[in-house]
């Protein structure tokens, strides 16, 4: 693994070298690959931009190069794919690990996919342009429901991504406290996810469980879900915490 950790640093470092001149991308980046990147961003002497395809992506492309420099926008290598029931009638519910199961039977690689959004059982699809045609045309079942996937020119209307305002109140603003408020657990079950590595503030993974959320931070808890922390509101009649989060639905 540390290897493995290594040799995507240094690919990443190669990246932002040879985007002297013209625009270099990652494939789909995850919470881990994109804390790695953290670590090295100091040593990256090119600039940098981070999309997934829409608000509120979790997985990310890094595009090293600045469009000023440059004299134009490169973009991103992003399409997105809508996959529907061919029979609503008939239809299972699909759930995000159906689509991407079905979509890595094809021999498609993970890091050419991004973020999986279903809203009313109609999924949204986010790969690599160049694998895109391909999905289009080979994803044709999700478990025993029959699926037409095409590729999309534009998104849905509205945020594909909606966030819930949660109020919880806490002893402290340690992230622990905060995980374990919003997922039932115990304070012991919350600080194992840390050592486990689950826990991303910003796309870093975080080691301490005392460390403090700033107001607007997006942490994600793997396995369980993703929120923003909207910070502290006031303080209760017993001395507790009233603190706002923002979960994703």
């Amino acid at each position: 693994m540390a290897d493995e950790n290594e040799l995507f640093k240094n690919r990443c470092l190669e990246l932002a070298r040879a985007s002297d001149g013209y625009f270099t991308y990652t494939s789909f980046l995850g919470l881990m690959e994109q804390s790695l990147l953290a670590q090295i961003r100091h040593k990256l002497r090119a600039h940098l931009t981070e999309w997934g395809g829409a608000a509120g992506c979790e997985r990310i492309i890094v595009r090293f190069g600045d469009p000023e420099e440059l004299g134009y926008d490169g973009g991103f290598p992003i399409s997105v794919l809508e996959i529907r029931p061919r029979s609503e009638k008939f239809s299972e519910k699909l759930s995000h690990r159906d689509i991407l199961g079905a979509t890595l039977k094809l021999g498609i690689e993970r890091d050419t996919l991004g973020d999986i959004v279903i809203r009313d059982n109609v999924s949204y699809l986010f790969c690599l342009d160049n694998i895109a045609e391909y999905i289009e045309r080979e994803l044709t079942r999700v478990k025993n429901t029959e699926v037409v996937c095409k590729i999309c020119d534009t998104l849905p209307e509205g945020e594909l991504y909606t966030v819930e305002g949660v109020r919880v109140q806490l002893e402290s603003e340690r992230l622990d406290a905060v995980i374990a408020k919003l997922y039932h657990l115990s304070r012991a079950n919350a600080q194992a996810l840390f050592k486990r590595g689950l826990v991303f503030v910003e796309g870093r993974e975080i080691e301490s469980v005392s460390h403090v959320p700033k107001q607007g931070d997006k942490i994600s808890v793997r396995g369980y879900g993703r929120f923003i922390y909207s910070g502290f509101i006031s303080n209760t009649k017993k001395g507790k915490l009233n603190v706002e989060l923002l979960v994703y639905k």
